[in-house]
C-alpha cells in the first residue's frame, strides 16, 4: 500500500521537484500540493493523505500553525517538515506542534525519504545537523514553566496576526476567515492588549521577530 504524500511549500519549483523525486518511488504517491499552510490544511482534510511535508515560512498560515491544526484534528497523519532554518526555536516550535520530523532543504532527497518512512513507522527523525543540543534545547524548553511569548494568543489570534503582519486588511481578513469584520476587529484588539503593542506596525515587527512569518 502506497504512502500518500500532501507537499506543502510556497516555491512551486520546490513543490515540482519533490513531485518528480518522489514519485520514483514505488510505495510512494504524492496525492496533492498546497502554496501555503492554509491550503495543506484544506487538502488534508479532503485528500487524508499519510504524511505531509511541511514548509515552515508560508504566507497566510505559516507552517507551525498549520502542523498544529493538522495533528489536532488529524492525529494519525504525520507531518515532517522541510525547511531551510536549522535555528533551534523553529524547530521546537514545529515540534511541539506535532511535527514527527524535521529535515534541512539543504540534505539530499535519500535523507527525506528516510523521514517519511520513519514516521510512517511512528517513529521521529531530526536532520543530524540539527541533533543534539537541538534535542537538547527542545526538551528544556518542554519542561520549563515559561510559556513562550506566542502561547497567550489563541489559535485564531495567532492566524489573524500573520495576517496583519502580511498586510492584510481587516476585510480581505473577515473574507479568508470566513467572519465578520467585527469579529476580527475583537481579535485585533484582543491580540493588542495581550502583547502590549499599540499599532499594526509594532504587530508586524512582533510577528516577524518570533518567527510567525518572514519578511520575504
Amino acid at each position: 500500500m502506497s504512502i500518500r504524500v500532501l507537499l506543502a511549500d510556497d516555491h512551486g519549483i520546490i513543490r515540482e521537484g519533490l513531485r518528480s523525486l518522489l514519485e520514483r518511488e514505488p510505495d510512494v504517491e504524492v496525492v496533492g500540493e498546497a502554496e501555503d499552510g492554509r491550503k495543506a490544511l484544506e487538502l488534508t482534510r479532503e485528500l487524508l493523505p499519510d504524511v505531509v511535508i511541511m514548509d515552515i515560512t508560508m504566507p497566510n498560515l505559516n507552517g507551525v500553525e498549520a502542523t498544529r491544526q493538522i495533528v489536532g484534528e488529524f492525529p494519525k497523519t504525520k507531518v515532517v517538515a522541510l525547511s531551510i532554518h536549522c535555528n533551534k526555536r523553529f524547530v521546537a516550535d514545529i515540534l511541539k506542534a506535532g511535527a514527527s520530523g524535521y529535515v534541512l532543504k539543504e540534505c539530499l532527497f535519500d535523507e527525506l525519504l528516510q523521514a517519511i518512512r520513519a514516521v510512517i513507522a511512528n517513529g521521529t527523525y531530526l536532520s543530524s545537523r540539527i541533533t543534539g543540543t537541538v534535542v537538547d534545547d527542545y526538551v528544556n524548553r518542554l519542561s520549563t514553566t515559561a510559556e513562550p511569548p506566542l502561547a497567550v494568543l489563541t489559535g485564531r489570534q495567532r492566524e489573524v496576526l500573520q495576517l496583519l503582519a502580511e498586510g492584510r486588511s481587516t476585510k480581505q481578513i473577515a473574507l479568508e476567515l470566513h467572519v465578520s469584520t467585527k469579529a476580527i476587529e475583537v481579535n485585533r484588539r484582543q491580540i493588542m492588549e495581550k502583547l502590549d503593542v499599540h499599532s499594526v506596525a509594532e504587530l508586524t515587527k512582533y510577528a516577524i521577530r518570533e518567527g510567525l512569518t518572514s519578511i520575504e
